[in-house]
């Protein structure tokens, strides 16, 4: 059974084509782009907290607020960019591996204040996993492969630990439309006390009106959530990431919570954009096998 999971996740046998590493070229790119964004927002924030409310990660072990009221954290959104050039060009192997401990000196500095954002920890797993990758991996091929199945793994498992993280905590009856009820209300508590300002839409009127909607709202979020894990598989792919495209959008519209960065992942990663990008060189004559060796040598 691992045998089979592992030969599912990493395909090691399976042929390239030049539409695949140019893809992964274009995830890469996306994805080191969005940690560097953070890691500068992030950055110009830092200078601006006064002292850790919630240690996180290494701030457990480490008092991190020697990064506070300072220029470290620009320091620091400095050496990401260093590190994500020397990743990304093939300058250093180990380019992403010190992005990616940046960046969680980044992000425990700035959520020492509380409130964690979910995309975030998204993106910190897309780096991690090209930081591992490129480490153990000497042959790009190996390093793509290998990445690109611990990013699908850890994303359908968190997805389904998702869910019964629910089930275990309020059981069942997560799903009672009453809980959609209370979290539209406490949001528009949030929003108003940031924006002084809020009106319910169309959907959470609806939904306010109607319990048996909200009900099978939660029904479908955690349903989708349940089956995350089998976007490990190749055939399930596309479906199971596209479902849980619709949950977000659903959180979007009835939450007004947002999560751009877990619908960028799912989007690149349900579809075999691969395919269309091949049949746009065999359009133009381009000879394939000479710009697998092209990318593959450099």
């Amino acid at each position: 059974m691992m045998e089979r999971l592992m030969h599912t996740l990493f395909q090691p046998e399976r042929r390239e084509t030049a539409g695949e590493i140019l893809f992964f070229r274009l995830f890469e790119a996306i994805m080191v782009g969005w940690a560097l964004w953070f890691g500068w927002e992030w950055g110009l924030y830092i200078p601006n907290i006064q002292d850790v409310v919630l240690p996180l990660g290494l701030a457990r072990v480490v008092d991190i607020s020697f990064m506070f009221d300072n220029g470290l954290s620009i320091a620091n959104a400095i050496l990401m960019s260093g590190a994500a050039i020397a990743g990304y060009a093939r300058m250093s192997r180990y380019g992403y591996a010190l992005l990616i401990a940046l960046f969680h000196l980044q992000y425990v500095s700035r959520y020492s204040l509380g409130e964690i954002s979910y995309g975030s920890n998204v993106v910190g797993l897309t780096v991690l996993a090209l930081g591992v990758a490129f480490v153990a991996f000497r042959q790009e091929k190996e390093a793509r492969r290998f990445a690109l199945g611990i990013i699908l793994f850890f994303l359908g498992f968190g997805y389904t630990t998702a869910a019964f993280s629910k089930l275990i905590a309020s059981g069942p009856f997560w799903i009672d439309g009453a809980h959609l009820w209370m979290w539209i209300q406490e949001r528009a508590v949030d929003v108003l006390g940031k924006s002084g300002e809020y009106d319910l839409n169309w959907a959470q009127q609806l939904i306010l009106d109607n319990r048996w909607l909200g009900t099978l709202i939660l029904g479908f979020g955690l349903l989708a959530e349940l089956f995350g894990v089998m976007l490990i598989s190749p055939r399930w792919r596309p479906y199971i990431m596209t479902v849980l495209i619709v949950m977000h959008v659903g959180i979007l519209v009835t939450m007004r919570i947002n999560f751009p960065a877990n619908n960028m992942i799912l989007i690149l990663l349900a579809y075999r954009w691969s395919d269309g990008i091949d049949w746009l060189l065999r359009s133009v004559r381009l000879d394939q096998r000479a710009i697998v060796r092209r990318l593959t040598s450099s």
